[in-house]
């Protein structure tokens, strides 16, 4: 007689394992299909306020009504974390990116481009998603692996972030076909993405990772404890001077790209640039902030969190240099930009990462949800500056202010780093 063999039991540490290879897996198609979602919603957004409302300048709130509205719910999603898990926050802000996409459309449709500004103020919730959705690859990341998780997170954002341009005019196509007016297709067809999204997290990110690793660092389930998110992160944030840091170089590494990129289209179009042109140039500034993420966090977790900021702050300050000077040529303004992208992946996946390790795992949301509402707050800052800077002043003044800030910034980590205890963790910043 012989005895059916059994299978070896998995063991703890294997499912945690298995979990957050499903974890990520779950989080990057949630980013691939939001990620669709705001690219598609904001390829025509400024042009339709701008028909809409008569005024280039009026048009220019477009692209600052998302990022506020970005800012605007970074703390509501990190207070629904905190409570509810990481699926509850994530849900939170794609209904609101998918209630922001409904509203474009009705206001498109009765030509209402206040409906539209504040349709894109919730639309916002799409790009809060995506921040938020970085930080949940974390929760379960093995020891000293939590820039790499996290990076892969943001590299899937690079599917949806090209793609989602390219898809705006065939969405048109098909929403008139629909009955839609014209323009109105592209956020319906974002308001699918979101709802997609949606399904994805709601359906499949179980167990959810921030409820489980609170259970295994004996926290407590989310939920317990009060959650005044503000409160709760400027509190961590003044007991831990590394978490400060790494806020800062979140919020001056998004501060330069957006300020930089924002302004690019313009300084192109006024040089004879064709759109065929700037679109090119924004899509390798696209492909500079994403495509090369997961070697940013090999990186950042071989080498320390601190080094990869530095080098930040370094590609940053070369590219505004190159930009800057560039004059009339087009190759130099491309390749200022592709290091405008890669600068920015530095800053926001070491940065991210830094933040994670360097509080408790109790805190995280809250302070989590600080730095995404301060470096959302920062970039629309950094977009209304740009503008004036650029329109007082030139292209080239905007490049020189933005390498004095990173210039700053990366000589302030790095002096101020030294003074700094190590932290003990292995693959943080202290290294």
């Amino acid at each position: 007689m012989t005895s059916t063999p059994t299978k070896p039991a998995v063991s703890p540490s294997d499912r945690i394992r298995i979990v957050q290879r499903r974890t990520l897996s779950v989080l990057s198609v949630a980013q691939i299909m939001g990620g669709v979602g705001v690219a598609v919603g904001l390829a025509l957004s400024s042009v339709v306020v701008d028909e809409l409302s008569g005024s280039t300048v009026i048009s220019g709130f477009a692209g600052t009504a998302t990022v506020l509205g970005a800012a605007l719910l970074a703390l509501p999603t990190a207070k629904a974390s905190g409570k509810g898990g990481r699926r509850a926050g994530l849900t939170l802000a794609y209904v609101a990116a998918l209630t922001g996409c409904a509203i474009s459309v009705v206001a498109i449709s009765l030509r209402s481009w206040p409906l539209l500004l504040a349709g894109l103020v919730l639309v916002g919730g799409g790009t809060a998603g995506g921040l938020a959705a970085r930080y949940s690859a974390t929760d379960l990341a093995p020891r000293g692996r939590s820039a790499r998780h996290l990076s892969l997170v943001v590299w899937a954002s690079t599917i949806g972030s090209v793609a989602g341009p390219n898809l705006a005019r065939p969405a048109d196509q098909i929403g008139m076909r629909l009955g839609l007016v014209e323009k109105a297709g592209p956020f319906a067809f974002a308001a699918l993405a979101f709802a997609l999204a949606l399904v994805v997290i709601i359906a499949f990110l179980r167990p959810d990772p921030l409820t489980l690793a609170r259970r295994l660092n004996g926290a407590g389930p989310p939920g317990s404890g009060r959650h005044r998110t503000v409160r709760t992160a400027w509190q961590t944030l003044r007991t831990t001077p590394m978490a400060r840091r790494a806020l800062v170089m979140i919020a001056v590494s998004h501060t330069a790209m957006v300020s930089v990129m924002s302004m690019t289209p313009v300084k192109l179009h006024h040089d004879g640039s064709n759109l065929d042109v700037i679109g090119l140039v924004i899509s390798l500034h696209i492909a500079g902030m994403y495509v090369l993420s997961p070697v940013v966090g090999w990186l950042a977790d071989k080498a320390g969190k601190v080094p990869v900021l530095v080098l930040g702050m370094a590609l940053l300050l070369s590219a505004a240099v190159l930009a800057g000077t560039a004059g009339h040529r087009v190759w130099q303004v491309t390749a200022g930009l592709v290091l405008l992208g890669l600068g920015w992946s530095c800053g926001l996946v070491a940065g991210s990462a830094l933040v994670t390790e360097s509080v408790p795992i109790d805190r995280r949301p809250a302070v989590q949800g600080l730095s995404d509402l301060l470096m959302n707050v920062c970039g629309a800052t950094g977009t209304i500056v740009a503008g004036v800077i650029v329109g007082v002043l030139s292209y080239g003044a905007l490049g020189l202010g933005v390498g004095a800030m990173v210039t700053v910034a990366g000589l302030w980590l790095a002096t101020t780093h030294h003074r700094t205890p190590r932290l003990t963790s292995p693959g943080d910043g202290a290294r």
